[in-house]
């Protein structure tokens, strides 16, 4: 089994700088919030409901996000989305310098954050596929991974909680900067980045008012019996991770004494992690096949959380979360890449958004969850998370050792793509044959 070392090209590049600037900005915002949040609060349900409202919206918005996908131009999704959290950024900083903020001004930027996520996420998801082929997307989707961890860790993560501590103003106006910067880079990119070459292969049928597209992911995600089993085990682990992790700025900062200048530097060991595993992951690929790398990566991450509960001290928190965050970022890729290979192109931003509709949505349930262990004690929470998801890791083992390698799906769309006009950088080759704490997709 063979890995595709043909150069993903010129318009992926462009497409890797776009994401590059906006994952700064994620990075920033990820790590603002809960340090902001423990300034307002010491409540560990309180704090836990930053992250549960991060998800909610998935719940709400992420099957609109996608028919807005699969509709206009994702470009310009991606720049509306950028758009929108630029004005969020700008009022965080706002608030905060004025005195104002408390922890449910706070909520309600993350939710509205959180709704625009479901744009930007879906569209960077689709926008891949239509200008790499099958065979290089675990490659693609491992190098934004990895692009995604250095920024976001290496550098917004530190960062932030350093200049936290000098003054809150520079970190949330640089935040401000980095997303109106994105919006830019966003409507540079060239037009094969549009998702319309796989409209044109349907311009032949009637369109379908909007409103009428709601239960298309749907459809399609039951009536295929791999996505369907993959889709419901995928949220219920995602339900015991959020579970887990929901309270870890608090378990770090309160329990195990670490300073809060400190937290963004403790997240690097969760950088270190999913950017090695990102390079790793065509290594495992060519020598077990995706499925099998799926099911000891997945296995592996659940155990990773089960001991940072069970060695409540530093060392074991960052060895964990260096081991969960480098087999959840294995496993991200991977996944991401069959679904690109199994989901028309047509389809990919409907298909995404009800896909993330279960997982995501139900995420803030298992941050709720992990709250209120977190108040009885905040190793439970890891415990009951990481214990729970070892035995369904144990159970669905050797389901995820069937699923195929991306490049040996066909969905129907390579021959319709070649003939509605996909682009050729003059980089890349077509081959002919059929991805702040780590959350899974």
């Amino acid at each position: 089994m063979s890995v595709n070392k043909a150069p993903l090209g010129r318009t992926f590049g462009n497409l890797f700088t776009a994401n590059l600037a906006s994952s700064l900005g994620d990075g920033i915002a990820r790590t603002a919030m809960p340090l902001l949040a423990v300034r307002v609060t010491d409540d560990p349900l309180l704090i836990s409901g930053i992250a549960a409202l991060a998800l909610l919206p998935w719940l709400f918005f992420a099957i609109p996000a996608g028919i807005l996908i699969d509709r206009i131009d994702r470009r310009l999704a991606l720049a509306i989305a950028n758009g929108v959290r630029t004005v969020l950024a700008v009022a965080l900083l706002v608030l905060s310098v004025g005195g104002g903020l408390t922890i449910w001004w706070l909520y309600l930027v993350v939710f509205v954050y959180g709704m625009f996520e479901t744009v930007y996420d879906g569209a960077i998801r689709a926008v891949v596929p239509s200008i790499v082929d099958r065979g290089n997307l675990p490659r693609a989707n491992a190098r934004i991974e990895a692009g995604e961890q250095v920024v976001q860790n290496f550098v917004s993560g530190p960062v932030t909680s350093l200049l936290f501590v000098i003054a809150v103003v520079i970190p949330l106006g640089l935040n401000a900067l980095v997303y109106a910067a994105a919006v830019v880079l966003a409507l540079l990119l060239p037009r094969v980045a549009s998702g319309h070459q796989f409209t044109a292969m349907v311009d032949g049928e009637p369109r379908v008012a909007w409103y009428r597209q709601f239960v298309d992911g749907f459809r399609f995600i039951m009536a295929n019996r791999m996505m369907r089993t993959l889709w419901f085990y995928s949220t219920f682990i995602g339900v015991l991770f959020s579970m887990a992790t929901a309270g870890l700025v608090l378990f770090l900062l309160s329990r195990l004494g670490l300073p809060e200048a400190l937290f963004g530097v403790f997240m690097l060991s969760g950088a270190i992690g999913g950017i090695l595993a990102s390079f790793a992951v065509g290594w495992f690929k060519s020598r077990w096949g995706a499925g099998l790398t799926m099911a000891v990566m997945d296995l592996v991450s659940a155990a990773g959380l089960l001991f940072m509960g069970l060695v409540p001290t530093l060392w074991a928190a960052a060895l964990g979360f260096f081991v969960t965050s480098a087999t959840i970022t294995v496993w991200n890729v991977l996944i991401m890449s069959l679904r690109q290979s199994v989901v028309p192109g047509r389809l990919l931003g409907r298909v995404h958004g009800t896909w993330r509709t279960l997982l995501w949505g139900s995420m803030p349930l298992g941050a709720l969850l992990g709250g209120l262990l977190g108040r009885v004690d905040l190793t439970l929470p890891f415990i009951v998370g990481g214990g729970l998801a070892t035995l369904a890791s144990i159970l669905f083992f050797r389901f995820l050792m069937t699923l195929p390698n991306p490049e040996d799906v066909d969905n129907g769309d390579r021959a319709g793509a070649d003939s509605a006009g996909r682009v050729d950088d003059g980089d890349s080759q077509d081959d002919v044959g059929p991805a702040g704490v780590p959350v899974l997709d």
